[in-house]
């Protein structure tokens, strides 16, 4: 099993060095609208990978030479993607439906349909997926009613076909309620903001280990 801690949205006082010691995360996920030199300090601390998706309050990430412009150093983007570390297999899928006419890591209900796609097609010769990681949830569960905080509806054929234990994000920010995790067949959808820890299991091991 691979203990992972991950982080959306508000920066956590609580996470110091001595607390993230005792955690010992052998991971660290971000689902994105957090600072870079926040990451890099929570990953540091545990000397442990680092995965992360962009929220919509994120800066956009060119291919730049400064590498706060491609986001915190040393971490892996999983946008649209399929990234191997600690031994999982983590999909991502950064932003939100857009709700302003301007602002990077925003994208219409359609633009979605075809971030999904890619991403399912890149899934298809990576293996199963142990994570899918958003910074939005899918629609109709766990978002809000507002504009800004509508969830993505792309979510729900992609959570079908990957078929990951855990499905992470943040973006609706809980204020002081009690999120629950909601299931959809074999995935757990969970809120994690500001953070939570849980130990994921690779499939990709299980499979090898029911071929054996």
């Amino acid at each position: 099993m691979v203990n992972v801690l991950v982080v959306a949205d508000e920066v956590a006082p609580e996470l110091d060095a001595r607390r993230l010691r005792r955690i010992a995360p052998d991971l660290v996920l971000s689902a994105g609208d957090l600072p870079w030199d926040y990451l890099e300090f929570l990953a540091s601390a545990v000397d442990a990978p680092l995965v992360f998706v962009p929220g919509n309050h994120d800066s956009a990430i060119p291919h730049g030479s400064d590498h706060h412009d491609r986001g915190p150093l040393g971490a892996i983007n999983a946008d649209v993607n399929v990234v191997e570390a600690a031994g999982l297999k983590i999909a991502g899928l950064g932003g939100c439906v857009r709700y302003r006419d301007t602002g990077p890591h925003q994208y219409t209900q359609q633009q979605y349909v075809w971030r999904a796609r890619r991403l399912m097609w890149r899934a298809r010769f990576a293996g199963p997926v142990d994570v899918l990681l958003t910074h939005a949830p899918p629609r109709g569960l766990g978002d809000g009613e507002d504009r800004p905080h509508v969830g993505i509806e792309a979510l729900h054929p992609t959570l079908a076909r990957l078929q990951p234990a855990w499905h992470l994000h943040g973006h609706i920010h809980p204020f002081g309620q009690e999120m629950p995790d909601r299931q959809v067949g074999p995935t757990t959808v969970r809120n994690v903001i500001p953070w939570t820890t849980l130990q994921v299991g690779a499939r990709s091991a299980t499979s090898l280990r029911q071929r054996a």
